[in-house]
């Protein structure tokens, strides 16, 4: 590829994503404030946050979950907040002994708690192990957040508030699932702890 083609390329897929961003924005604004405010509620009364994805979304999962057990842009208290796709001890023995797709749904088991929330993250919405660990959420009742690609799939269908990137490109549903959630770290310290933060 010639530096122009590739230069072309560039701007395109910059473009693309300046346009979904804001599509975004327009589309899903309201649902995000919402899912601030859940999660919000749910720290603020002594709940913890669960993520889970997989590939670029279990990426996804440990980035937020980093975020708000150390800090986003203030100093202040960790929050707690875990990744459920870090331990390939209960990975591999939960993928061997029940299936993969009970990867997730078995540690909402173990420690899970009403209050809490969960928070999956798939970008085509049909990840059976994502699925399976909302499920297990709800039975569990701890409040569920979406965050979804496409029309949102089934994960859109089965948690309390889903926020769904209407798009197809993978990557670009990926960008704006860390933009989201940047957002709700954002809104988040903002809500707990003000501008001056602890």
């Amino acid at each position: 590829m010639d530096s122009e083609t590739a230069l072309t390329r560039v701007v395109s897929s910059l473009q693309q994503g300046a346009e979904l961003r804001i599509k975004v924005a327009q589309d899903c604004g309201r649902t995000i404030v919402e899912a601030a405010s859940l999660i919000t509620e749910c720290l603020h009364s002594g709940g913890k946050l669960l993520f889970f994805g997989n590939g670029g979304s279990a990426a996804d999962a440990q980035h937020l979950a980093a975020e708000f057990v150390g800090r986003f842009v203030m100093e202040r208290h960790a929050l707690p907040a875990m990744a459920l796709t870090t331990d390939s001890s209960i990975l591999t023995a939960v993928g061997n002994d029940y299936g993969f797709e009970q990867v997730f749904a078995r540690q909402i088991q173990a420690l899970g708690q009403p209050g809490d929330v969960a928070i999956g993250i798939s970008t085509s919405g049909n990840s059976p192990n994502v699925i399976a660990a909302t499920k297990e959420a709800r039975k569990r009742h701890l409040k569920t957040i979406g965050l979804a690609g496409k029309d949102g799939g089934i994960l859109a269908k089965c948690v309390d508030i889903p926020i769904t990137v209407g798009a197809e490109n993978t990557a670009r549903i990926q960008e704006c699932h860390i933009a989201i959630g940047h957002i709700l770290c954002e809104l988040v310290e903002n809500g707990l702890f003000g501008k001056q933060g602890v």
